[in-house]
């Protein structure tokens, strides 16, 4: 049987609903989260303080969007993806404002607190959206492309960084005016609802495969954290690059993880399993040849742009795979699988910090490698996917 073909408005709308998720993903999570640490020199230099105050500033944000995201998974499906939505990117617009004008520590530490929480917010309200109002055969290429806004925004903040950081106010000035426009182009694309329950968004049951799912998260966020964490301090403190190099090397991250727009394709293609596995693959591998050589430059952009690009993919695969399993509770299980993500990524930051200061700093890289290995082995189940692009809704 033929499908009728995709009205020209419900296409319009679908890819405007697409680019406003991804421009909100580009702003927290690019933005109003990531871009810290590419400031946090300015940042101790500006309010004299020390790198540990600034690393539990840092992680400040990082609580933020833990408790954020399991705010948002419950919530999404009582006031609504675009309500929610909405809040993440009031968040991120006002956390960047606070950084800018920050007089004092206190302040900045409630700014990057605020901006941080956003991101935790943003992703369930954005992944129930998609899968609400975009239809099945391009499902999973939508929420992949919303997904992959995060290079998007780092590879913004890169040059920004780079023109701006001797003025690190006006930066996050442009970061939070960015943030306000982001927001009210989602407010304006992504559908009214007062709720998004379902037949089955009451349904708290075990479903088979969730534990894989979350060991697989927890795994996934464990291995990448060498390299979020300390790959600019190796680079620049074991290998020897300029500042320059580092903030280039950022900008390369992000560039390249717009690539993981094509997760979904991936999937398409060849399989969750056998995607999920040869990705993982590639990210172990890229931090241990990051801790085997980073005093080169051509290492350091390869493995910028391999790492950037693998992890998107994987937040894109890890996504897919949640919404797969939860298709009725969309908001829950994106928020559950991302929330391990971020869990893994608290476990494996003070690992590998410890770990280097133990035995050296390619040891916590070479250990977070080796557990990527591990996650490689921890997949999902196979499931199709489709290809057109249609917009539905019940409401």
């Amino acid at each position: 049987m033929c499908r009728p073909p995709t009205k020209p408005a419900e296409t319009r709308a679908g890819w405007g609903m697409i680019g406003a998720g991804t421009a909100l993903i580009a702003a927290c999570y690019g933005l109003a989260r990531f871009a810290y640490g590419l400031f946090a020199p300015e940042f101790q230099a500006t309010f004299q303080i020390s790198q540990t105050v600034s690393g539990v500033i840092a992680a400040g944000g990082y609580v933020g969007y833990c408790i954020a995201i399991v705010v948002s998974l419950v919530l999404t499906e009582h006031l609504g993806a675009r309500r929610l939505a909405v809040t993440a990117g009031m968040m991120a617009t006002v956390g960047t404002g606070l950084v800018a004008i920050a007089p004092s520590t206190p302040i900045l530490a409630m700014g990057v607190v605020v901006a941080g929480s956003s991101t935790g917010i943003a992703s369930p309200p954005l992944a129930v959206a998609v899968s609400r109002w975009i239809r099945e055969p391009i499902r999973d290429r939508a929420q992949t492309v919303v997904n992959a806004g995060t290079g998007i925004g780092v590879l913004v903040s890169g040059p920004t960084a780079l023109v701006l950081v001797d003025e690190w106010r006006w930066a996050w000035a442009v970061f939070a005016v960015l943030t306000a426009a982001t927001t009210m182009w989602v407010h304006l694309t992504i559908p009214f609802t007062n709720s998004e329950r379902g037949a089955r968004s009451g349904e708290r049951e075990y479903v088979a495969g969730t534990t894989v799912m979350i060991l697989g998260a927890f795994l996934m966020g464990l291995s990448s954290a060498a390299i979020w964490t300390f790959g600019r301090d190796l680079v620049t403190n074991n290998g020897g690059a300029s500042a320059t190099a580092s903030i280039l090397m950022w900008t390369v991250l992000g560039a390249a993880g717009v690539v993981g727009a094509l997760s979904g394709d991936l999937v398409e293609r060849i399989g969750l399993v056998q995607s999920w596995t040869v990705v993982m693959v590639i990210m172990a591998s890229a931090t241990g040849v990051l801790a085997v050589a980073p005093s080169s430059t051509v290492v350091i952009f390869v493995v910028a742009a391999v790492f950037g690009a693998s992890y998107i993919i994987l937040t894109g695969l890890v996504l897919v795979w949640s919404t797969r399993i939860y298709p009725g509770q969309v908001s829950f299980g994106v928020g559950l699988s991302f929330l391990m993500i971020a869990v893994g990524q608290a476990v494996g930051a003070p690992l590998a910090g410890t770990l280097s200061e133990a035995f050296g700093a390619s040891t916590g890289f070479f250990t977070c490698a080796a557990l990527g290995l591990v996650g490689a082995i921890v997949h999902p189940r196979s499931v199709g996917g489709g290809s057109d692009l249609r917009l539905h809704g019940d409401g």
